[in-house]
C-alpha cells in the first residue's frame, strides 16, 4: 500500500515550522489526534512519550498533529513532559490531505472532526502503514512493533 505522503509546512511547538521534507531520510510516525488536554488524546500522547526512546532506537521520529494552536501545544507538552514534536494544522488542510477530517457522531450529534489516525511514512516519503479510527489502548505498542519490523526489512 505504498503511496506518497502529502507534504506539509506547519507551525510546531516552540515557534518553529516543520515540513515533511525536513524529515526526509527518517521513518516518521505521524499521528493525528482530535484535541490537546482531553483524556484519550493525553493517554495517547503519554504512551508515545513513554516509548519515544524505543521509537528513536528503531529509527522512528514521532510527530503528533491536531488543529490546536502552537501555544496550546506548548502548554500540552509542558504539562505532560512530552518529548516529541507537535504540529498545528489550524486550517485543517493537512488533515484533509491525509483524509482524517471526517464526519463523526457522538451522543446523537454529527460534526466534522479529526478521526484518530496514525501513519508510518518511510524515509523516502511513502506511507507504508495506516491505522484509522484508533483505539488508544495498546495502539502505541502495535505501531512500535510495526516500525521495528519495518527497520529489520530494510
Amino acid at each position: 500500500m505504498c503511496q506518497k505522503a502529502p507534504d506539509f509546512y506547519l507551525p510546531r511547538d516552540g515557534g518553529a515550522y516543520l515540513s515533511l521534507q525536513d524529515l526526509a531520510g527518517k521513518a516518521v510516525v505521524l499521528y493525528f489526534y482530535p484535541k490537546d488536554m482531553t483524556p484519550g488524546c493525553t493517554t495517547e500522547a503519554l504512551d508515545f512519550r513513554n516509548r519515544a526512546g524505543e521509537f528513536e532506537k528503531a529509527g522512528g521520529t514521532i510527530v503528533g498533529i491536531s488543529r490546536d494552536s502552537p501555544a496550546r501545544h506548548d502548554k500540552f507538552i509542558a504539562k505532560n513532559k512530552l518529548n516529541f514534536i507537535l504540529i498545528s494544522d489550524e486550517t485543517g488542510d493537512t488533515c484533509k490531505a491525509y483524509g482524517v477530517w471526517q464526519l463523526k457522531k457522538f451522543m446523537g450529534r454529527e460534526f466534522m472532526g479529526i478521526v484518530r489516525t496514525t501513519f508510518i511514512i518511510n524515509p523516502e516519503g511513502m506511507i507504508t502503514s495506516i491505522w484509522s479510527k484508533v483505539r488508544v489502548k495498546g495502539h502505541v505498542d502495535e505501531v512500535l512493533r510495526t516500525i521495528k519490523k519495518f527497520q529489520k526489512n530494510e
